[in-house]
């Protein structure tokens, strides 16, 4: 039994979700106490409690805790299942984050699954779906045929957004190619997409922060490709997402170098300045001379602990070690950070199918 201290490090929801994956991964059941202890609001909110479920119903578990507000968790994972699941989070929680703690194990399960989750798309504090879908899932394509796309944007407060995504499982982990993103090598390419709730069309707002961020960037001399879109959505709502794409003459796919910058839309804030605000985040980053950037390190953790490897971040954040903590008691993995370098070797990477799905 492994036993985890929900308030270790960063002390958020991720602590559970990234112990969910790996605890479903690896066969290895845990308790986690002290859950969001730090939070104004303690305990499992809405958001925490969806990946909960969606992880039991994705191996039979068995589990203890998984009520609203609950601030310690008992999870036994049993026999791996794929096939389609639907999952409602009931609020404008986080898509994304939930879907992290369902995708480590899927892409490694030997099988195929999909899930089809309501909730928030493009929320406060998680990776927006753009994110998730441009810079976060290409890292994972290697290991799983992927497709993922949004059905309906869902904005705070109501959500109702819809992503659906396709896992087909490659193999396990045993042979997994290692993560290997250190350098940056030649800026090839900026890409983004400017999104907006309809009611927003009249006002250009999506215009406007492709705009502003288009305007910042162009001193990276690279080609620049912001799409813009309005959606009809529950609630008002905005955002931009932009990445950039490294290579020697064109991408490797089996380690993708993209840096990626999402901001949400705020009612007391200019559209223009939503543009700027992620442009210059990314220009930061890619000053940095990093391979990935700072919230990327952390949901990669996980991936690393069972295949091995070494990435450049830009910081390393709270969230980082906290998945660290998570991550090195469920695998045989031993991480090292030397400045802003993370490295991770496994104890036995020859024999590592214990960390492969049962059944």
């Amino acid at each position: 039994m492994i036993e985890l201290d929900g308030s270790f490090a960063e002390g958020g929801g991720s602590m559970l979700r990234q112990a969910l994956g790996l605890s479903i991964l690896t066969g290895k059941e845990f308790t986690m106490n002290n859950i969001r202890l730090s939070r104004p609001e303690p305990g499992l909110a809405a958001q925490h409690l969806a990946s909960l479920n969606a992880a039991v119903a994705l191996c039979n578990a068995h589990v203890r805790g998984n009520w609203l507000g609950s601030t310690e968790v008992a999870f036994r994972p049993a026999q791996f299942k794929g096939g389609n699941h639907k999952v409602t989070i009931g609020t404008a929680g986080s898509i994304t984050l939930l879907l992290q703690s369902l995708v480590l194990p899927c892409v490694f399960s030997g099988k195929k699954t999909s899930f089809q989750v309501t909730g928030g798309t493009d929320a406060k504090w998680s990776s927006s779906f753009d994110y998730f879908k441009e810079i976060f899932i290409p890292q994972l394509r290697k290991y799983a045929d992927i497709e993922v796309n949004v059905a309906r944007r869902g904005y705070y407060p109501k959500g109702a957004g819809e992503v659906k995504i396709a896992i087909s499982s490659k193999a396990g982990v045993e042979n997994s190619l290692p993560i290997i993103l250190l350098s940056q090598k030649n800026l090839l390419q900026i890409r983004g997409i400017s999104h907006a709730s309809q009611d927003l069309e009249e006002s250009r707002v999506a215009e406007r922060q492709a705009e502003s961020a288009d305007l910042l960037l162009r001193s990276l001399k690279a080609p620049i490709s912001i799409k813009t879109e309005y959606a009809k959505t529950e609630s008002t709502g905005s955002g931009i997402a932009l990445w950039a794409v490294f290579g020697d003459e064109e991408v490797d796919f089996n380690n993708p170098i993209i840096l990626g910058s999402a901001v949400l839309g705020e009612r007391t804030k200019k559209a223009e300045q939503v543009g700027s605000d992620a442009a210059n985040h990314l220009l930061e980053t890619i000053q940095s001379g990093c391979a990935v950037d700072e919230h990327l390190a952390d949901q990669l953790i996980p991936f690393l602990s069972v295949v091995g490897g070494v990435i450049k971040t830009s910081k390393i954040t709270d969230h980082v070690k906290s998945n660290i903590y998570v991550a090195e008691r469920f695998t045989d993995s031993k991480f090292t950070i030397v400045d802003n370098t993370i490295s991770c070797e496994l104890a036995n990477k020859e024999n590592n199918n214990d960390n492969e799905i049962k059944g």
